[in-house]
């Protein structure tokens, strides 16, 4: 398999695309309260994107795509389609999924928002998706095989009991959206190629509460689980580094550093 080993120059416009999407997901956290509209949400977010950061939100029309984000509440895993009709409320959990296009170069994050207070289950859930996010994170570096990025998540995630969703996956990122390699959240010693220095792809486990089950709604778009159980998910895009992997989508309430010497 052929990977996009990116040049110093694609990486320097990476790391700007990636700095974009933490500052929209930063942005946005103080809208997220009961009775706003996730069309509003949108809304607040595109302007941003477009008016503030002069970039293109990468979501809009991609593969027809109608909306600039993602908004994925409770019971749904990804590819949630903002609307009028949908508004958040209390108890919610709510992944904003962000991805901006700027000099040609995608970044791409998303992260879990809490609605008002929320159940222990849901807190659990989120801190546990996060976490499994981090584990991952914590063990790239040159020379790994990529299995290992989702062995580490899915034995993670099982020991607290919750599911991983396989039908998605991250993937690599670059002057395309989705590009190789792709990269699994759960063991498959298939996926064996070698991680490179200069890489830049995504993590971005999906977990659920319940089972690992997911459909696919009428819309074509959004994802839920099958039974109806809550689902998080988290997302990062990183430049594998010599010695480990910068995260280029870090923001500023995260508790790992945005810079990880992984030994081996």
């Amino acid at each position: 398999m052929s990977y996009i080993i990116k040049t110093a120059s694609e990486i320097k416009k990476m790391r700007i695309s990636g700095k974009l999407v933490s500052e929209v997901l930063e942005m946005i956290e103080e809208y997220i309260k009961p009775n706003i509209s996730t069309e509003k949400i949108n809304n607040i977010c595109h302007d941003y994107i477009v008016t503030q950061q002069k970039a293109i939100p990468a979501c809009l029309g991609y593969h027809g795509f109608p909306k600039s984000i993602c908004i994925s509440i409770n019971d749904t895993v990804c590819h949630g389609i903002p609307s009028d009709s949908k508004n958040l409320k209390e108890g919610d959990i709510v992944n904003i999924d962000v991805a901006i296009i700027k000099n040609g170069y995608h970044g791409d994050a998303s992260k879990m928002f809490y609605v008002g207070k929320i159940s222990d289950l849901a807190k659990r859930l989120c801190e546990v998706t996060r976490e499994s996010l981090y584990q991952a994170l914590n063990i790239v570096r040159p020379g790994i095989p990529l299995y290992k990025i989702g062995e580490t998540i899915e034995k993670y995630v099982q020991k607290e009991k919750f599911s991983v969703v396989k039908e998605y996956c991250g993937h690599g990122i670059g002057y395309n959206f989705h590009e190789q390699p792709h990269i699994l959240h759960y063991k498959n010693k298939k996926n064996n190629n070698i991680v490179e220095e200069n890489m830049i792809f995504t993590i971005e486990p999906m977990i659920n509460t319940g089972g690992a089950e997911v459909k696919c709604m009428k819309d074509g778009w959004t994802v839920k689980t099958k039974d109806r159980s809550l689902s998080a998910q988290y997302e990062h895009t990183i430049l594998v580094t010599k010695d480990g992997c910068n995260i280029l989508t870090w923001q500023k309430n995260e508790t790992i550093p945005s810079i990880l010497i992984n030994q081996p």
